[in-house]
């Protein structure tokens, strides 16, 4: 499952979810302030150019951490 960045039109907190690929419906909610008025960020990923190379994220930044 693909992890999306969201930001909160509400209180511009960043966050982050861990959702299906095609989720049901639009129910992203900002952990801080629990509006669903919720905007999705463009995400950062990385790759491999080839066999024999590790492939390491990309440490995301600004984003509140789950409790």
């Amino acid at each position: 499952m693909p992890i999306y960045e969201y930001i909160c039109l509400k209180c511009d907190n960043k966050f982050a979810l861990l959702q299906s690929l095609y989720p049901a419906d639009n129910s992203a909610e900002c952990p801080k302030c629990s509006s669903k008025d919720v905007k999705k960020e463009i995400s950062a990923f990385s790759f491999g150019a080839g066999s024999g190379n590790s492939v390491s994220p990309v440490p995301a930044t600004g984003f509140s951490g789950g409790g």
